[in-house]
């Protein structure tokens, strides 16, 4: 029976005896039969891939199992995430370093049995949503090659859409770990702001950047957060969760949820998008769920802020510093990006400042109407010819529903949502404020769940079986 690669499906095969070393030897020949795909940017030699499966099993057999709960899990870095022996690239090889240690949550998976296979590619320096702006090529859309597969963490969702890990991580600044999970029919995970420490990456705007987890499955998702989650007192972002706090929650037998204004419900053209996004209001609706509308207008005003202002000026210090000011090694896009943020000033930092301030309060009176917000991961795709074409507009567009999100502090989790009538897929993101995590996996998950779609791109979409065997 063909290997499936998420959570339960590995655990039940390490439980009835199948080994680590199967499972990397595997991954080694699906990686293989794929070629040159575009979703790696460095990996561990299959010499030491086989080398480290071993040593698990060693420990494994002197401490158990069960004392690694990401025991034998494969696994992918977004390569702006530093691992202690491959390069970390922010996808720039002129940024190149060799990190002499691991960031702190990197070290935690390992701790916790996860099998590390390599650094997976992304928009240069964490800058796009697209996944085209990186001079290790475009990973490819295991749905469509003409088709982008969404960024940031671009490479990072690929691999996991097509089988190649069982979960990966990116980054997300502005929507980069849930556009990409929405383009490959995948889960992705934001948590709550300074949950995970972020020491260790290279940072886009340090002050909003959080890691994200892609995964096939809600749950999968989940406890790789939850082997994440650790305040860091050298990392000046890192936050303290609540007490009691659990990564994954129990799904309430009523809440009320928020959707935007029909006027405001953007899909730039795209009928299946919206046919879709309906699907989706009713589906959490049969879920328990009491729709009711309200005027996003106040979360894209926050969202505007993010390229047009003083966290633009953050993220080009942040790039500057990073290279050295040497923006002749940068990404032609991406150089055109951090050159706007010479222009903003300090005043004009501070007034951005006071005006988020503002937004925030005005956006916080919504919670006390609902409990989640259920909003489409983003109103469409795009071509690579499209992208192209016209490289900021289309990336504008995808970020309509996902540029607030980090600047008004609210936690996130996309889940796929169904297929467009070109066999492309779409998603949906449940929001909710800071440390609501819990509440927010275990609605995704029942909403995963009803969905009946297959996992990631290696079933196909007419098969309609949730947990299917991956090919």
């Amino acid at each position: 029976m063909p290997l499936s690669l998420d959570f339960a499906s590995l655990r039940r095969c390490y439980t009835e005896g199948m080994s680590p070393v199967a499972v990397v030897g595997e991954i080694a020949a699906r990686i293989r039969a794929r070629g040159d795909d575009g979703v790696w940017i460095s990996r561990v030699s299959e010499n030491q891939l086989l080398a480290s499966a071993r040593a698990l099993e060693r420990r494994a057999v002197a401490a158990g199992i069960a004392a690694m709960p990401l025991y034998g899990l494969p696994f992918a870095l977004k390569d702006n995430i530093d691992v202690a022996g491959l390069p970390t690239t922010a996808a720039c090889p002129g940024f190149a370093r060799q990190p002499a240690q691991s960031a702190p949550a990197v070290a935690r998976l390992l701790a916790a049995g996860a099998l590390l296979i390599g650094k997976a590619n992304l928009d240069q320096f964490a800058t796009g949503l697209v996944g085209t702006r990186s001079p290790y090529g475009v990973p490819r859309n295991p749905f469509d090659a003409d088709f982008i597969p969404g960024g940031s963490s671009s490479g990072s969702a690929v691999a996991v859409a097509a089988g190649l890990v069982a979960f990966a991580l990116g980054t997300d600044t502005a929507g980069s770990g849930r556009v990409p999970a929405a383009f490959n029919n995948i889960v992705g995970l934001k948590p709550t702001r300074g949950l995970v420490s972020t020491r260790g990456i290279v940072p886009a705007c340090r002050s909003l950047d959080c890691v994200s987890i892609f995964a096939l499955m809600v749950a999968d998702a989940t406890a790789v957060l939850d082997a994440m989650v650790e305040p860091d007192p050298e990392d000046a972002y890192s936050r303290r969760s609540p007490r009691g706090f659990s990564c994954f929650g129990r799904t309430p037998p009523c809440f009320t949820f928020g959707v935007p204004l029909p006027q405001q419900r953007e899909f730039f053209g795209n009928t299946d998008a919206a046919t879709l996004y309906e699907a989706a209001i009713a589906r959490l609706a049969a879920l328990g769920g009491t729709p009711t509308e309200f005027d996003l207008a106040a979360f894209l005003q926050a969202g505007s802020l993010l390229y047009h202002g003083g966290w633009l000026a953050e993220r080009t210090a942040a790039v500057d510093d990073a290279i050295g000011q040497n923006r002749t090694i940068l990404h032609p896009i991406t150089q055109q990006i951090i050159a706007k943020g010479d222009a903003v000033s300090g005043t004009a930092v501070f007034r951005d400042r006071q005006r988020l301030a503002e937004l925030h309060r005005r956006t916080a009176a919504l919670w006390q109407q609902i409990e989640v917000m259920l909003l489409p991961t983003t109103g469409t795709i795009y071509s690579l010819a499209e992208v192209e074409a016209d490289p900021h507009r289309t990336n504008e567009r995808l970020g309509y529903y996902t540029n607030f999100c980090n600047l008004l502090d609210l936690s996130a989790i996309a889940v796929p949502n169904g297929f467009q009538s070109n066999g492309l897929p779409t998603g949906v993101t449940l929001l909710a404020p800071a440390f609501h995590d819990p509440l927010l996996s275990a609605l995704a998950a029942a909403f995963q769940a009803r969905t009946g779609l297959p996992l990631g791109a290696t079933d196909p979409p007419g098969s309609k079986t949730l947990g299917n065997r991956l090919a």
